[in-house]
């Protein structure tokens, strides 16, 4: 293991505002998926998440790259050190621009990761995905905490999880946008924060528990919001999408706007 443990996380480019929103592909088959993804040409970043992948398998993520687009495997890798470590090293095989692990899965394992995927990138000539760490599962309740042994609290978790991942070299976390000002506090700009658990004004929030609107997740210092039902089951998914995109951009401080 590297020094990773004690590196700050260096500085991340700006964000432009369209890759700020990344579209859930939640869908069963391939098929569905790029329909969607063809039938939005604005649309820069999508998400490939464990039902997709498990029906489309690789080449969901060779057609996604096809079309230009940036994708974010969404596989949540929890296992032993070495096992996560070669699961990463074959995500950055296949192209993916953001992989995501549990910090559950503690320090060693978030750290021997981060250093074997930029050794790996930098042995094969490739550009490492931002590897980021899920922190607590937007659908999770205090209840749900407590079940599993944690404290009832989810921003305490979410914090010390997001923390843990910053000090084993990690880019980022994936949490909910209930916690976005205590980990950007702790963690500082530098660190990305993307947050599923958005939801428009007025939507269905279906299994997700602790949300916000796309708005107030960007003003709350969010860099991506992960988007799917709102978009994927409207009736215009393409108006949909640039609803969002608009609240977007609003939200931005000037110079971020593009």
């Amino acid at each position: 293991m590297s020094d990773s443990l004690t590196q700050p996380c260096l500085p991340h480019p700006v964000i432009p505002p369209a890759e700020r929103l990344i579209i859930a592909l939640d869908f069963p088959d391939e098929r569905q998926a790029m329909a969607l993804a063809e039938a939005l040409p604005a649309a820069v970043y999508f998400k490939v998440g464990l039902e997709l992948y498990l029906a489309a398998g690789d080449r969901m993520v060779s057609k996604l790259k096809a079309l230009v687009k940036k994708v974010f495997l969404d596989l949540k890798f929890h296992d032993i050190p070495n096992t996560v470590t070669q699961a990463c090293r074959q995500a950055c095989r296949l192209g993916a621009d953001m992989i995501n692990i549990h910090a559950l899965g503690g320090l060693r394992m978030m750290a021997q990761a981060a250093d074997g995927l930029r050794q790996y990138g930098e042995a094969e000539n490739l550009r490492p995905p931002a590897l980021i760490a899920v922190t607590i599962l937007t659908s999770m309740a205090e209840e749900d905490m407590i079940e599993v042994g944690l404290p009832p609290a989810s921003e305490v978790n979410a914090v010390r999880l997001a923390m843990l991942a910053r000090s084993s070299g990690l880019a980022g976390v994936v949490a909910s946008p209930r916690e976005i000002r205590a980990i950007r506090q702790a963690a500082g700009e530098d660190f990305l924060i993307v947050c599923p658990g958005v939801r428009p004004a007025g939507a269905d929030l279906a299994d997700q528990r602790r949300v916000m609107t796309p708005g107030e997740a960007i003003a709350a210092g969010a860099d991506y919001l992960v988007v799917g039902r709102p978009i994927t089951r409207a009736a215009d998914p393409q108006a949909a999408a640039a609803g969002i995109l608009a609240e977007i951009r609003a939200a931005l401080p000037g110079v971020l706007r593009g």
